[in-house]
């Protein structure tokens, strides 16, 4: 879905900066973890990724540095840096005030009226919302 591809482009560094903040890794083991970590919902292509590191590192939020494993190619791993620690902590706050705020307007407000829309009256709907019962 071209959607979730675009959220996911947006969202990189802040899903990056947080698996960071666990541990240094390298860049493919960054990818493979926001896998593990989203249950294989997200996947990071390096076209996403690596722009998005070279940013953070750019903006001080990450740091690189070359490892050469004894008989392994050489790689970049990333440390989140305290100016990083500090960013994470306000792109989570700034994702969970986003995110209910977007679950609020998907669930139709908090006054517990739900006004008839074309859709609801087709029978259609959101998921977890009640169906309309039919006439």
């Amino acid at each position: 879905m071209n959607t979730e591809r675009e959220l996911l482009k947006g969202n990189t560094p802040t899903l990056v900066l947080a698996v960071l903040h666990d541990a240094p890794r390298h860049g493919y083991a960054i990818a493979r973890e926001i896998e593990r970590r989203s249950g294989d919902v997200l996947r990071c292509k390096e076209g996403t990724l690596y722009p998005a590191l070279q940013a953070l590192e750019r903006d001080g939020l990450i740091a690189g540095e070359w490892v050469r494993d004894q008989g392994a190619r050489p790689r970049r791993v990333y440390t989140i840096t305290p100016a990083g620690l500090a960013a994470l902590e306000q792109r989570a706050r700034t994702w969970e005030r986003f995110a209910s705020a977007i679950q609020q307007v998907i669930a139709g407000g908090d006054d517990g009226e739900r006004s008839a829309t074309p859709e609801r009256e087709r029978g259609g709907g959101l998921p977890g919302r009640p169906q309309p019962e039919p006439a």
